[in-house]
């Protein structure tokens, strides 16, 4: 575990910053905005389709620039965008707030490739505590991002625009520490153009299995996030209380990441992916039997461990899907199939919960983990038949 790790463990820390809070305040800005009341998450689901549009742009721009300068590229455009998003909500405009987000959307797609750049700052025999480490890195962010929607959000008259001031802040913060990293060279053109159709790739049961648990892991996670501060609000609990349920949520998410990879390397991603969804099954079953203050923060943090466990596992399992010359695109295709699951939820969270209530977002949530698991037991099968001849 070296200097570069802790850096860019960092800047996830940062990144998740912005995540949290955006969570946190664009589904109740858009509530106060909107037209209609179950457009109130389309900025969360601006910010997911923003990352998916953005796919095939940040998988050429690190082939062609390599890490630092496409993650540089990302940060800038999140300063920016933030500073968007402040201006809409101080002009009470609704859809310049969503086409910032969705400008945003490139600085998530750039970002979600800091725990696949841990593996490549780390020895062959330490990729799984190296992408663990990184991902444990977002606690910086389960603290920061509700204190800072929390703190900031009367910093102007204008609910919540300071508090995309501070994110413009904490981007600037992030590409500081960035440029104190070393990633490796990237590969020599010829390289970096060779290997496998994409179409090749994407049929192995791994890269299968891997794409979808991880998409479908936090498509869930996201649904119900999403979700969370709008069903508080209707249930009449204060901010405060909504903040405090989002921190220790993010907290499940990446507290486990010290140990997550020690387990992944002694029993395999399969089974550690499997406790995940086992967690997450949990969580909806707290969800469902009341909502109070004590079941959404139980539920929500559950669901960050069920999330750390199943996407760290669905990430290490990734990495045997492709060779080093294959990278930017499979990642790219990876990170597309997250993004197109997490834009749906993001769109299905605002209506479900202003629409059908809290309960009924919960129950609908057990169809995609029941895929998932399916998923898991037929490459569980796959695995153990005998190699040919």
């Amino acid at each position: 575990m070296n200097r570069n790790l802790w850096l860019l463990a960092i800047c996830q820390g940062l990144f998740l910053t912005n995540n949290v809070t955006f969570i946190a305040i664009n589904g109740l800005v858009g509530l106060n905005l909107a037209p209609l009341g179950w457009m109130a998450t389309l900025p969360v689901m601006g910010y997911v389709v923003g990352g998916a549009l953005s796919t095939g742009l940040v998988s050429r721009t690190q082939k062609r620039f390599g890490r630092k300068t496409s993650f540089q590229l990302g940060l800038a455009v999140a300063v920016g965008s933030a500073l968007l998003c402040c201006y809409a909500a101080y002009s009470r405009n609704f859809w310049l707030l969503v086409a910032a987000t969705v400008i945003a959307g490139y600085y998530n797609a750039n970002a979600q490739l800091y725990r696949f750049a841990a593996a490549e700052l780390a020895l062959p025999s330490g990729r799984e505590k190296a992408v663990s480490l990184v991902m444990a890195g977002g606690l910086i962010g389960a603290i920061a991002g509700p204190n800072l929607a929390a703190g900031t959000r009367s910093l102007t008259n204008v609910p919540f625009a300071g508090a995309y001031l501070a994110l413009a802040a904490v981007a600037l913060l992030a590409m500081a520490l960035l440029a104190c990293i070393q990633f490796p060279p990237p590969p020599a053109r010829q390289d970096a153009t060779g290997g496998r159709p994409l179409g090749v790739i994407m049929r192995q049961p791994v890269f299968i299995v891997a794409a979808s648990a991880g998409a479908l892991g936090y498509g869930v996670m996201n649904l119900l996030m999403a979700a969370t501060p709008i069903a508080m609000q209707i249930c009449s609990l204060p901010f405060s209380d909504v903040a405090t349920v989002l921190e220790w949520h993010v907290i499940g998410m990446f507290a486990p990441g010290f140990f997550t990879g020690h387990l992944i390397k002694r029993f395999g991603p399969l089974p550690i992916m499997a406790v995940g969804l086992a967690l997450n099954v949990v969580c909806i079953a707290i969800a469902l039997s009341g909502i109070e203050f004590r079941d959404f923060l139980l539920a929500l943090f559950l669901l960050g461990l069920g999330w750390n466990f199943l996407f760290t596992g669905s990430t290490t399992l990734a990495l045997s899907a492709y060779r080093p010359e294959e990278k930017d695109k499979a990642q790219g295709a990876l990170n597309f199939c997250i993004f197109a699951v997490l834009a749906l939820s993001s769109l299905a969270s605002g209506v479900l919960v202003t629409s059908k209530g809290w309960a009924l977002l919960n129950a609908l949530s057990l169809l995609p983990l029941a895929l998932t698991a399916l998923a898991l037991v037929w490459l569980a099968l796959v695995q153990r038949r005998p190699a040919p001849g």
